[in-house]
């Protein structure tokens, strides 16, 4: 594989990297969920509840190695919300409203997928033994389903990684992560677009991460050299500049000119997240650089060097646009902030051992 990815560059260190702070998301959490959208920093409640966020939620809980009492609660919030959107065969409704009415019927959309990679979070790493107990219960009654679409494959695919991670003898989460790696496809020859699909859209990274866990995990060098190279290609397709810019809402199609906006923090988050699984995969040191781009990214390192956290809130803006920020702090770019700041941790630990 060839990987032509920089050293991490100045002026950002990462000393300059905020803690990850659960302020803004307890904020938006109540005794029933994680509602899904804010106006500023002050959530809004007629806009009600998603899967799609509180699985995020319960993903980013897990993931911390000493949760507070208050995040430990609320984990177990997020997990009674998923369990409660599930149903008997599976499958998962995705919308709530505010006064606690389903909106939709179990099906197998993205959310599906999310609510897996959430609860396969929540079985492998959760804060208690009983979340884990109930999340892992919960990950094999919706493992058995199958999506016809790619994304929602492989965020189900990113829980059942986690689940073998923890349980290497798990065979359900072993079929779901081949058939997530099966559906996503193989890069293609043409280096000027190596990615199986004919546009990058929205969760690229998520599709590069898969292909590394399952070659990883299921023990096939050639997956695993195959999701290498299609992260490397997404990475220096979106590196712009010497930072990183993401694939932005309407995304890129080969031979036509790429748009540089709106942004979304999740899409820096996703390339956290893979970059950081490419490293602890290979050891490769040089994941590193984009791992760091998508952190920076946060703090101003981006395409109109404007700072995407709000340090008084510990929220995150919406969306980058041409004019700055979307100055709204919802769940999903919350959550993607401290996810990433989750990642920066980690980082700074790995290259400063106590």
């Amino acid at each position: 594989m060839s990987l032509s990815l920089r050293l991490i560059p100045p002026p950002i260190r990462l000393t300059d990297v905020p803690e990850p702070r659960f302020d803004h998301v307890l904020r938006l959490s109540d005794d029933t969920g994680l509602l899904e959208h804010a106006r500023t920093a002050i959530v809004r409640r007629e806009h009600g509840y998603c899967v799609d966020d509180v699985s995020r939620g319960l993903l980013i809980a897990s993931r911390e190695p000493r949760p507070s009492p208050e995040l430990l609660r609320a984990a177990e919030r997020y997990l009674a919300f998923l369990t409660h959107a599930q149903g008997a065969d599976g499958a998962f409704r995705n919308r709530m409203s505010y006064d606690r009415r389903w909106q939709d019927e179990p099906s197998l959309g993205d959310w599906w997928g999310r609510a897996l990679w959430g609860l396969g979070t929540a079985a492998a790493r959760g804060p208690a033994p009983w979340i884990r107990s109930e999340a892992r219960y919960a990950f094999h009654l919706g493992a058995h389903h199958r999506s016809r679409w790619p994304r929602a494959m492989a965020f189900a695919g990113l829980g059942a990684a986690e689940v073998l991670r923890a349980d290497p003898r798990d065979r359900v989460a072993a079929e779901l992560l081949a058939d997530a790696a099966t559906v996503i496809g193989l890069p293609g020859s043409d280096p000027e677009w190596v990615w199986p699909e004919r546009e990058l859209t929205y969760a690229n990274p998520a599709l590069a991460e898969v292909l590394i866990a399952a070659g990883d995990l299921l023990g096939d060098e050639a997956l695993l050299g195959d999701g290498l190279r299609m992260l490397s290609w997404l990475c220096d397709m979106q590196e712009h500049q010497g930072h990183l810019s993401t694939v932005p809402v309407g995304g890129w199609r080969p031979g036509v000119p790429r748009h540089r906006y709106d942004q979304q923090p999740i899409e820096a988050a996703a390339t956290a997240d893979a970059c950081a699984t490419a490293a602890a995969v290979t050891g490769d040191e040089r994941w590193d650089a984009p791992l760091f781009q998508s952190i920076t990214w946060f703090l101003g390192d981006n395409d109109t060097g404007t700072v995407m956290y709000d340090s008084e809130t510990c929220g995150c803006y919406d969306g980058l646009t041409a004019d700055g920020p979307n100055l709204n702090q919802g769940a999903e770019s919350t959550l993607a902030l401290v996810s990433t700041l989750q990642h920066a941790r980690t980082l700074a630990s790995r290259r400063n051992p106590a």
